[in-house]
């Protein structure tokens, strides 16, 4: 439908503190998100949707404006093609750091360095920018193992707590970025459906400053 605002949201943890703060702003799907395993959710008002995407797919969606706004972390954004999405948004949740971790003690080789992470794009940009030449290993998960057995002389990646990286004999040592959930907007939606879409970035970002 033409009037039909579509609202990507990323599962897991930044669901978790995205339903709250959209319930503030009077966004509330009808059906429980987490007890449902739809993908596409009506809401309180006709003319808006929920689409649950994984994290790192929300970006695209929103890029080809398949939906119109979309709810991701900064950390994904950093990694994704933007340049149809407007960040409009910080909403202040699922805040956490991204930052370079290595074995406790552990001093750095003098030759080219070893970088594990998924954030390729972002890791790659970061060493260039120190002037520092890295090669980086992509990996999906339990980047903790990748210093530890010896793939990685480091990891980029994000830390919350700490707490995994002690727990590995690790230590998180330069700090990248800070990391919040973003609210972004295709560029040619918001042009287009800018009447309906500004009420709603208002609510949003009157819900996220009142958090």
């Amino acid at each position: 439908m033409k009037n039909t605002l579509t609202i990507a949201l990323s599962k897991g943890r930044i669901l978790e503190e995205t339903l709250p703060l959209f319930e503030k702003a009077n966004i509330i799907p009808i059906e429980d998100i987490k007890k449902s395993r739809k993908l596409i959710f009506d809401t309180n008002h006709d003319n808006i949707k929920l689409v649950i995407l994984r994290a790192t797919d929300v970006p695209t969606y929103v890029e080809h404006g398949v939906a119109d706004f979309g709810v991701a972390g900064k950390d994904v954004l950093m990694e994704s093609s933007t340049k149809n999405l407007y960040e409009l948004v910080d909403l202040k949740i699922a805040k956490c750091r991204l930052m370079t971790a290595g074995v406790v003690g552990v001093e750095l080789p003098s030759r080219r360095l070893k970088v594990a992470s998924k954030f390729v794009k972002t890791a790659k940009a970061y060493f260039a920018e120190q002037g520092i030449q890295a090669d980086v290993i992509k990996l999906y998960g339990a980047m903790e193992l990748a210093p530890i057995m010896g793939l990685a002389d480091l990891i980029v990646d994000i830390v919350d707590t700490g707490n995994t990286l002690k727990a590995n004999g690790l230590e998180a040592r330069d700090h990248i970025a800070d990391i919040s959930t973003r609210l972004v907007v295709n560029k040619a939606a918001y042009k287009t459906k800018y009447q309906q879409i500004e009420p709603i970035l208002e609510m949003l970002r009157d819900a996220a400053n009142k958090a």
